[in-house]
């Protein structure tokens, strides 16, 4: 594992590409209908850290260079996130995204899934205008992963029956899929070889998965307040740490503890009870041991890559979602 990096330690070699990138994006979101330029300028002012960007010109310089199209790829990638991290709170009744009030929060839920369908037509409309149809394809089918990620969560959620074998179903849609994306159309952007980017792709699966591990991680750890998180847990959400301490403990504690995990309305202290328990049955433990066996599978698929700044930052990228606090 490499030494311990900070986000702005990965994303200073491509700052200046940054800076652009986000005119750029300003310029595709451009509208003349008042309600959604409102919208829009409040999305930009709660912009988030720009990881999906910066994975697209980390791959494009890996592959050959950062070019125009490496900035129709991020700003695809990036009207398809914003999209449906907009939906996702309509869905969730989220008020809260990144500290600020939501979109659904201010301007009520029918207001804010008009704009994510307008961040969507917008992302098909900036590979159509310059006939971007291998970057669209890749898009295409991120968001129909996506989309079979979040059912089939729902579904285990509902039936209660999450295991290992769905669990990770699931999270290689719904979160895998776009960062697999990022690295794919990065390599398109910069390389003609389908070796390359078949190699970029598998390299984002393994890291969107290790990525959303260590996000589930968090709910069973303190925050900087001290305060368990345990948002998961609150909505019954069954994770790999859980899944894992299920399989480790007695026929009577899972019982109990199944029946504490799905009561709706869930007290402080059962959700303590739920934490302990996945702590003392190795859940947390053995989460974190699959989660850098994968690291070490995109690290193994990172380094049939020649040599170099590039993708030194990519491994360093690889490392930061590994050990990242939040």
């Amino acid at each position: 594992m490499t030494q311990s990096v900070t986000l702005d330690d990965i994303q200073q070699p491509i700052a200046g590409h940054l800076t652009s990138f986000r005119s750029y994006f300003k310029q595709a979101t451009k509208t003349e209908v008042f309600l959604l330029d409102q919208m829009m300028r409040y999305l930009l002012r709660t912009k988030g850290k720009e990881l999906r960007p910066s994975l697209v010109f980390h791959s494009a310089r890996l592959c050959g260079d950062i070019s125009e199209r490496s900035y129709v790829a991020a700003t695809m990638i990036e009207l398809l996130h914003t999209a449906t991290l907009i939906h996702d709170d309509v869905v969730d009744e989220a008020d809260e995204r990144r500290g600020f009030l939501s979109i659904s929060a201010i301007w009520k839920n029918k207001a804010a899934v008009l704009l994510g369908d307008f961040l969507l037509s917008k992302g098909l409309l900036v590979a159509l205008d310059r006939d971007e149809f291998a970057l669209l394809k890749v898009l295409s089918v991120a968001v129909k992963r996506m989309s079979e990620g979040e059912l089939r969560q729902l579904k285990a959620s509902k039936l209660q029956n999450m295991n290992e074998e769905r669990y990770f179903k699931v999270i290689s849609g719904k979160t895998a899929s776009l960062i697999s994306a990022c690295c794919e159309c990065g390599a398109i952007s910069a390389s003609d070889d389908p070796d390359v980017w078949v190699r970029m792709r598998t390299f984002g699966e393994a890291l969107g998965i290790a990525f959303q591990i260590r996000d589930d991680l968090f709910d069973y750890e303190t925050n900087d307040t001290g305060k368990t998180a345990g948002a998961d847990i609150l909505e019954g959400k069954m994770t790999l740490p859980m899944i894992y301490a299920l399989e480790n403990a007695s026929m009577m504690d899972r019982l109990r503890i199944r029946r504490v995990f799905k009561n709706e309305k869930k007290t402080p202290e059962q959700v303590r009870e739920v934490i302990a328990f996945v702590h003392a049955h190795r859940g947390v433990e053995l989460t974190r041991i699959r989660m850098n066996a994968i690291a070490d599978e995109a690290r193994a698929i990172l380094n049939t890559f020649p040599e170099g700044d590039a993708r030194t930052t990519l491994d360093q990228f690889l490392s930061f979602v590994v050990t990242r606090t939040k």
